[in-house]
């Protein structure tokens, strides 16, 4: 039976905000939340009172900062409580579904005026604890349970890909390399340094052929978004950007489970959903945020979101076509590697990125921008959420 498809109304993103990301001692994961939305509120120029629904995306709060029923707590502490709040999960993409959540209550008309937001407490647990609750995106029962941990995971993706493609291990290093130059200038970033491929490659050995500098660091931080639909935008600010597509999609939860490792099915999923709902195709997009949350996955996304043909992706960012002035600008903010990854925050700060590419006000700049996209993975591919933005 053929599925039909509902009218959308067009929406609009009018206010942005976030926490720097890092290591922030004297915020709790409530405070952070309260912090990026205020910020979203002010340059929403919207009165916090007309807000009709939170959608808050959130991991390991429970976990690692002893918080629960985060949205209602946050909606208080906004003083809009008794409007509809919840909380999404779908690991390190929780953010990008709170903002598609946000997105569809929106464009299907169940409220005007709707408030995103994604948070992580991290820093204050033990690396083991942090790795233990992250390792929940994994099937405990197929993987997990042997030993497995995520950045174990992709070192095999990272090995597989080398074997597949021909993918060098100086092509992969390269990934960090950028992403920590274009973190130079981003104030949000919690590491504003370059590295180079030689201190990535001999850097600590977490899982080989993966080092220290192959990943992004724990991390605390939030970011919020405030939607409306696109026909009344214009009534707050003079710049709104235009959410034009929006997917959605799971995948497999183990590595085991995978037909092809160097490729997550949920990725190129939720693209093509929101490539069809834009009616644009890879070409049109002029700047990414993508999910590095390790090197090699900042490749394999650049292939699955259509951007380069499948094993082109090492040589395309050797050639420096992922580079600010290159084929197509990937993680301009620093990505994961370099901005931080505090889990439940990542899609919600990715679309922060984006908002600020197509208004112009971007710390590295993408000249021409018009059309960004924001791609968000949860697990080893078990959840993806692809978001497709455009200047108006």
């Amino acid at each position: 039976m053929k599925k039909s498809s509902p009218k959308l109304r067009k929406v609009a993103i009018i206010g942005v905000g976030s926490t720097p990301f890092g290591k922030l001692t004297n915020d709790t994961i409530v405070s952070m939340s309260v912090s990026a939305c205020e910020d979203a509120i002010s340059d929403s120029n919207l009165a916090r009172e007309e807000i009709e629904a939170v959608y808050l995306g959130n991991y390991v709060g429970e976990r690692l900062a002893s918080e629960g029923v985060l949205a209602p707590k946050l909606a208080n502490r906004l003083g809009i409580t008794g409007i509809p709040t919840t909380k999404v999960e779908g690991a390190c993409a929780s953010g990008g579904l709170a903002l598609r959540q946000a997105f569809l209550s929106v464009a299907l008309g169940l409220h005007n005026f709707v408030l995103a937001v994604g948070v992580e407490k991290m820093t204050t647990s033990p690396t083991d604890a942090v790795t233990s609750a992250l390792a929940t995106a994994g099937d405990t029962t197929l993987e997990m349970r042997t030993g497995l941990t995520f950045p174990g995971s992709f070192a095999m993706i990272m090995q597989a890909h080398m074997a597949k493609y021909g993918t060098t291990r100086e092509q992969v290093a390269m990934v960090s390399v950028k992403n920590h130059e274009n973190g130079i200038n981003n104030d949000k970033a919690m590491f504003r340094k370059a590295t180079n491929i030689e201190e990535v490659i001999t850097s600590r050995s977490i899982a080989e052929p993966i080092r220290l500098f192959d990943c992004p660091p724990i991390t605390d931080g939030a970011a919020a978004a405030i939607l409306c639909p696109m026909d009344i935008a214009h009534q707050f600010v003079q710049n709104p950007i235009e959410l034009i597509g929006s997917g959605h999609a799971s995948g497999p939860v183990s590595l085991t489970e995978s037909d092809d490792i160097t490729s997550f099915s949920a990725s190129v999923r939720a693209a093509n959903e929101a490539y069809k709902m834009a009616d644009l195709t890879p070409q049109d997009i002029d700047v990414a945020e993508v999910h590095d949350c390790f090197t090699i996955a900042e490749i394999v996304a650049i292939e699955d979101l259509g951007f380069f043909p499948k094993g082109n992706g090492g040589p395309a960012t050797e050639q420096g076509s992922t580079g600010l002035n290159g084929e197509i600008a990937v993680n301009p903010s620093g990505g994961l590697l370099a901005k931080g990854h505090p889990v439940g925050a990542t899609g919600l700060a990715q679309a922060y990125e984006i908002v600020q590419q197509l208004r112009e006000t971007s710390s590295n700049q993408v000249d021409g921008a018009t059309v960004g996209l924001a791609h968000n993975l949860g697990g080893s591919g078990a959840v993806a959420t692809v978001n497709i933005f455009k200047k108006v």
